[in-house]
């Protein structure tokens, strides 16, 4: 599936309507361009490759050694190209979002279910699953009903009303992962474990932590943040 997403990608990246195709701005477009030369590009570390707002908040590419190893193990990152990497693979950098109607592909997110189900479905298996995407790639995989799993909510609240802020949540979903991987207690293995581990934070950067009931086979797990 890597193999036919990328030759998908190249195609279309060296079209004229490329930005349009992929959905991008046109600020974007050397990047789009650079699609083209992916199986020739220099590759790096995908904690290193990866550089939004959650990925600069877990720094994961600034982890020391135990919690370096740690995060290979247990983090996975979804990518619209690869389906999913772990921290330590090397990747080129690209352009391609998992909300992409691939010509030649499809919806990404339908085309890399059955695989992505394949590759992860056994090792959630009996595992608490801490999900911190967003919902563009929450479509492409669904944790097995043997995992524990508990999708991570961010809300800011100002004079008693809450709402949803994307920069706020991504930050605060980055700061979360961090702390998992580097903390040096016994990880959490169910709900109430990741919530207490979480309340560890209370006071910087969130103000409060709150455990729902399954939503569609999901606990929630809401920081609320200043």
């Amino acid at each position: 599936m890597r193999e036919k997403v990328l030759d998908a990608l190249i195609q279309v990246s060296a079209q004229p309507e490329a930005v349009t195709t992929l959905g991008v701005g046109a600020s974007i477009a050397g990047e789009v361009a650079r699609n083209v030369d992916l199986r020739s590009a220099p590759t790096a570390r995908a904690d290193r490759v990866y550089s939004g707002v959650l990925f600069t908040a877990a720094g994961l590419s600034r982890l020391p050694p135990a919690a370096r190893a740690r995060a290979e193990e247990c983090v996975r990152i979804f990518s619209g190209l690869w389906g999913v990497t772990s921290p330590g693979d090397r990747i080129p950098a690209y352009r391609l979002s998992m909300a992409t109607d691939l010509p030649g592909i499809g919806p990404l997110a339908s085309a890399w279910r059955s695989e992505l189900a394949a590759a992860l479905d056994p090792r959630a298996d009996g595992e608490l699953v801490v999900d911190c995407r967003s919902a563009t790639y929450l479509t492409a995989w669904r944790p097995p009903h043997s995992a524990a799993w508990v999708q991570v909510r961010v809300v800011r609240e100002l004079a008693g009303v809450r709402s949803v802020v994307s920069h706020n949540a991504k930050h605060a979903r980055g700061v979360l992962a961090r702390h998992l991987v580097t903390r040096r207690r016994r990880p959490p293995v169910d709900a109430e474990s990741l919530a207490a581990a979480a309340s560890e934070l209370i006071g910087e950067p969130w103000v409060a932590v709150e455990l729902a009931t399954s939503v569609r086979g999901a606990r929630v797990l809401t920081l609320v943040v200043r």
